[in-house]
């Protein structure tokens, strides 16, 4: 069960968006799938809805063969695209039965699925109105329940929250939780690198097409760096005391930004009087000190050489 890709290539015409990448999804977790722009990540997702044909390799949706079986895998697959996929004129009951008959409900079932979607998104009170009327956060809301009106077993979700307020980006990640604590299948992009921390039990990392990391957050973190950053803001920095603690031995990296002085390192608390020695000796006086472990950005930033939201 879950979803299995294997050794998926996609090209277009010279350019190879996807290259080779084999992944497997356990059924019942919450997956986030990472990139930079262009990495390969959107061909990834199209590929999977059947949207896309890759040029080799097989893709499986809880067994379903994708591309023998597209519309049988289709019924169980459930997409938030990035770009609003809801109709502005019609009301919100009218956007999700609409989407509700594409997957082949009728009648009063119809009507109850899509209620309920909009019940579970907060929509109900508003099935009457029309988008065009809504604020940001309302339509994204309102196109996750047009995704999930067929309950679907496996949702891809494209970047959710752009755009809109922290509340409101509050309420979809925890209906994420909640449709992955009912059983759902989740696949989670985004720029925020927070989200992905926080509802994300393992992370796949994709640059120039290639799978680059694969894991759980402590595991990508251990796996490709034992860093550490020392943070220290002070007055009166030249660069005389940065040019000799970048002489220190165990210093990977030191970098000046503003009032702020970060020194990259393995073992902190080992060198941390050494730095302030040097601090002293430039005469800088230091305001606070602050220890912070790699996280999931520095890794993404150290793979890709780019920050996510680049």
């Amino acid at each position: 069960m879950g979803i299995k890709l294997k050794n998926i290539i996609k090209r277009y015409g010279n350019s190879l968006a996807v290259d080779n990448i084999s992944l497997d999804i356990e059924d019942g977790e919450i997956f986030g799938l990472l990139g930079p722009n262009g990495a390969g990540k959107s061909t990834t997702i199209k590929m999977i809805m059947g949207l896309l044909k890759p040029n080799s390799g097989e893709i499986f949706v809880n067994e379903i063969d994708v591309m023998k079986n597209s519309l049988e895998a289709k019924k169980i697959l459930g997409l938030v695209p990035q770009e609003l996929a809801i109709y502005e004129n019609m009301t919100a009951m009218e956007n999700v039965e609409f989407l509700g008959k594409l997957y082949g409900l009728r009648g009063k079932k119809l009507k109850e699925m899509a209620e309920e979607a909009l019940q579970f998104t907060g929509l109900i009170e508003k099935r009457k109105e029309v988008p065009k009327k809504f604020s940001g956060g309302m339509k994204r809301r309102l196109n996750i329940a047009c995704a999930i009106v067929h309950e679907p077993k496996i949702i891809i979700m494209d970047e959710p929250t752009v755009g809109i307020d922290p509340q409101s980006r509050n309420h979809i990640l925890e209906s994420i939780k909640e449709l992955n604590r009912r059983g759902a299948t989740i696949i989670y992009t985004s720029h925020y690198m927070e989200e992905v921390e926080s509802i994300c039990s393992r992370v796949g990392i994709i640059d120039f097409g290639k799978l680059i990391a694969l894991g759980s957050k402590e595991e990508l973190i251990s796996s490709i760096s034992e860093e550490q950053k020392i943070i220290i803001e002070g007055y009166n920095i030249s660069f005389n005391p940065i040019d000799e603690i970048k002489k220190i031995e165990e210093v990977i990296e030191v970098n000046l930004k503003g009032n702020r002085i970060e020194v990259i390192c393995k073992s902190p608390n080992e060198i941390l009087q050494r730095v302030l020695v040097k601090l002293g000796e430039g005469n800088v006086v230091v305001r606070s000190i602050d220890i912070k472990q790699a996280d999931l950005e520095s890794v993404f930033l150290k793979l890709t050489g780019r920050k996510l939201r680049d």
